[in-house]
């Protein structure tokens, strides 16, 4: 019997082991770009003229810590910072917290997002870490497509 609780908690031991440095590893996961980090949405919004009005951009992203989203972000169009206010929430899940984050682009980063050669959203949690990752190639020319529409 004293074995069979002895592997019993060796088996739970390594399994906590195994467990917290997989979470650990996927919140801190890195990545080459933004849309491989977590799942974007970029939309530009049109008056009745067809005229650019604006763009906005969601991002949900999945941690296994109850780290938040500070309402804070920086978009980078080929250097130039943009800060700009965010709207964030977070839903607790079984195992693993859902952050998403709304951002309002500014009409005036539009014109710089068009003719950007690299475009970079840099986003913070409130325990410190940050994550700062570029637009991969593609769904750049996908965001200059939707505002040169």
């Amino acid at each position: 019997m004293q074995r069979i609780v002895t592997a019993l908690g060796i088996a739970l031991i390594i399994a906590g082991i195994f467990g917290k440095s997989y979470t650990w590893h996927y919140d801190h996961r890195e990545t080459a770009t933004l849309e491989d980090y977590a799942t974007t949405e970029f939309l530009a919004s049109r008056d009745v003229d067809g005229n650019l009005e604006g763009a906005n951009l969601s991002l949900w992203d999945y941690r296994y810590d109850d780290a938040k989203l500070l309402k804070k972000a920086i978009l980078f169009t080929d250097g130039a910072p943009w800060e700009v206010i965010a709207a964030t929430r977070q839903t607790p899940g079984r195992w693993r917290n859902e952050n998403k984050i709304f951002v309002a682009l500014p009409k005036s980063s539009l014109k710089d997002i068009m003719v950007a050669k690299e475009v970079r959203f840099k986003f913070f949690y409130d325990n410190g870490q940050t994550i700062d990752l570029p637009l991969g190639q593609k769904e750049l020319v996908a965001w200059q497509r939707k505002l040169r529409w």
